[in-house]
């Protein structure tokens, strides 16, 4: 094909996002994918996602978040349908909170960036929220700005938008190399032999970046978490303004969730936890019994109506995780016309409106004050994860 300004390898939310954005900028855009539009896979598909702005301490996070949500709202508009469900959020603690915790620090942070969590302990979280069993969580808080989005749908409508707008876009292009030089990028090598050509080469393949940018394997791991859609008894139990976006002792347990979805009338829960380590040359594997029991174990414990609920699909989501849990935006330090914009680590989805303009000037070369937190780096091989939320 003809030559264009910028090809992107990926079409999950960081492919798409910087298309988007770079075509405002008047750049020639291409992006490809290596299977279907969107790619089932992705870590940014399902059918929700949650939008938090809750990062224990963290307050480059959290500011990030506070500047995506005006973005959330202003696609909602854009589109004239609502993708992005402001029910807010839950996020509540078996203990006390105390110094040191996830769920004391977010409340802390939110309250010193002018924000209005409202503190809930004991029974009343039960009476504000009658689904969550009484007595097993004894503090925590709400807070009304955030929620969840519908992701596979959201990008499904932003691959339409980036088409509208110019991007080009093809499907089921899996990219066996790159083409160039050891110095300098020039496009992709396809595994049917055809190739694309680009003045700058952005690598947004998520799970499979490591197969095409070998020296990042030792920085990254393909990492599958279980994934349950129940079909509640009782719908309403578990509908807003009764059943928001939750999390529940999640730096403990792993264990968030959604409202009943507002098409498919399902709940959701899924954790963001330790979770196995997957394959990058296979496809997801299913969930395992064992993920099952302890999905039961939880339910049981914690939202008694939904322990018997039927799981009417599972899937394992694959997170491209980063060791350290931080996003990788960055340009390659060794090869010209390279940029990586990968390592969502479960958490990037959220960003969304944000991640298009933090691409683009990494590519333009433009300041930005957050991207050095996601800078090309070398991480040893026993760092843990730094993301407040994860399980570990």
């Amino acid at each position: 094909m003809d030559k264009q300004d910028i090809l992107i390898i990926g079409a999950g939310i960081f492919g798409v996002t910087a298309a988007l954005e770079l075509r405002r900028r008047q750049y020639r855009v291409t992006v490809i994918e290596r299977g279907p539009l969107p790619h089932p896979l992705a870590s940014s598909s399902d059918i929700s996602k949650v939008v938090r702005m809750e990062y224990g301490a963290d307050v480059q996070y959290m500011a990030m978040v506070e500047a995506a949500l005006p973005g959330w709202r202003q696609w909602n508009e854009l589109w004239g349908e609502t993708l992005f469900h402001e029910t807010g959020v839950l996020m509540l603690a078996q203990a006390p909170m105390a110094p040191g915790g996830y769920e004391y620090e977010s409340y802390q942070l939110l309250r010193q960036r002018g924000h209005q969590p409202e503190r809930l302990q004991g029974d009343e979280i039960s009476r504000r929220f009658p689904a969550w069993q009484p007595g097993v969580y004894q503090d925590g808080f709400y807070h009304a700005q955030g929620g969840f989005v519908e992701s596979g749908r959201l990008l499904e409508k932003m691959i339409a938008e980036a088409g509208a707008q110019g991007v080009r876009f093809y499907a089921h292009q899996p990219v066996s190399g790159l083409t160039g030089s050891p110095q300098r990028v020039t496009g992709v090598r396809l595994a049917n032999g055809d190739s694309y050509q680009a003045d700058h080469l952005i690598v947004a393949a998520g799970t499979w970046t490591p197969l095409l940018l070998p020296e990042l394997a030792p920085q990254m791991r393909t990492i599958g978490q279980p994934v349950f859609h129940l079909q509640p008894a009782v719908p309403d139990l578990f509908s807003p303004p009764h059943f928001p976006v939750f999390t529940a002792a999640v730096a403990q347990t792993g264990w968030y969730g959604f409202p009943l979805h507002p098409r498919q009338g399902v709940i959701k829960i899924a954790n963001h936890g330790v979770g196995r380590t997957v394959s990058r040359e296979t496809d997801a594997p299913p969930v395992t019994a064992a993920d099952k029991e302890s999905a039961r174990r939880f339910l049981q414990q914690t939202f008694p109506a939904l322990a018997a609920a039927p799981i009417v699909y599972s899937r394992c989501c694959l997170y491209n995780d980063t060791l350290d849990g931080h996003l990788w935006l960055d340009r390659h330090p060794e090869r010209e016309g390279l940029t990586v914009a990968s390592g969502g680590s479960g958490h990037g989805l959220k960003f969304g409106p944000v991640l298009g303009p933090l691409i683009a000037d990494l590519v333009e070369g433009q300041p930005n004050e957050w991207l050095a937190r996601f800078r090309w780096r070398t991480l040893q091989p026993d760092t843990l994860s730094e993301e407040a939320a994860r399980h570990k």
